[in-house]
């Protein structure tokens, strides 16, 4: 398995709708109703997409159903972080992080070792991702990088989970359209328990056609990733997906009037060269 050039053109694209839905939920008012918005919606485009492809086998549901539990914490720690900082110091360091301890679980886990150029690529990556957000921001918001830093744990784990699930499918499109059919319901259902039901339809009447478009967005950018990890190393998707940050700090910068400063340029150039590490690698 090697990293071509079209399948990173492809995980470019989804690092792109990866940051354009997060930045969704960082602009809502109400960060955890957006968030169980957004999966409740994925089902219903899952829906039709697993008419069309059919669902996974059966040895690919207990990869389902991990990832189900682990999204649950996933969810619950992303709409913590963004509740309590910015969307350009919360998302670098969850996403920062979480590709290093996907290329050092990956030789137990998937029997894959990354190269040395390889490792160089991976830690650039990071190294920007993290320019990109740790600033004295961090210590003005604790509990936001605390959310954060717990929530790359779980993108880790997830992703390694799901990148075996897909394989063991053998077809990355029939085991994203059951994911997103199954994973968002546990994190909605808990909203909805403590929000009330009133609360949150009058919510979603005004958001859903935005949140719609989120959705859309979030099941194409995974759908992309897990299809590219099963013709390229997991290690290195994993961490030019990461580049959604540049992305992100742009979205930030433009649409939330977040400072872009000398230190997100830094780490912008710091990813750049990741990229082609991770290339060349």
């Amino acid at each position: 398995m090697e990293l071509t050039w079209p399948i990173a053109a492809a995980v470019l694209f989804g690092a792109l709708l990866h940051a354009g839905w997060n930045a969704l939920i960082k602009s809502s008012r109400d960060k955890a109703l957006d968030t169980a918005l957004l999966q409740v919606l994925g089902c219903v485009v899952g829906v039709p997409l697993v008419a069309i492809v059919g669902w996974p086998p059966a040895h690919a549901w207990p990869y389902i159903a991990a990832s189900v539990a682990i999204h649950l914490g996933y969810y619950t720690a992303l709409s913590r972080a963004y509740h309590h900082g910015e969307l350009g110091l919360a998302y670098p360091v969850m996403r920062g992080t979480a590709p290093l301890l996907v290329a050092l679980s990956t030789a137990a886990a998937v029997g894959e070792s990354p190269s040395a150029l390889s490792w160089v690529g991976v830690l650039g990556v990071c190294a920007g991702v993290l320019a990109l957000g740790l600033s004295r921001q961090a210590l003005q918001a604790p509990r936001s990088v605390g959310f954060a830093l717990a929530n790359a744990v779980i993108i880790a784990a997830y992703t390694i989970t799901d990148a075996l699930g897909a394989r063991a499918s053998g077809d990355a499109l029939q085991y994203v359209a059951a994911l997103y059919v199954v994973h968002g319901w546990p994190f909605a259902l808990l909203v909805l328990a403590r929000r009330g039901r009133r609360v949150f339809w009058e919510y979603t009447r005004a958001r859903w056609p935005l949140a719609a478009v989120g959705a859309l967005a979030s099941m194409v950018s995974y759908g992309i990733a897990l299809w590219a990890m099963t013709r390229a190393p997991v290690a290195t998707v994993a961490a030019l997906r990461e580049t959604s940050v540049l992305f992100a700090a742009l979205l930030g910068t433009w649409l939330l009037k977040e400072a872009f400063t000398a230190q997100r340029a830094a780490g912008t150039a710091l990813i750049l060269a990741g990229v082609v590490a991770l290339r060349l690698g």
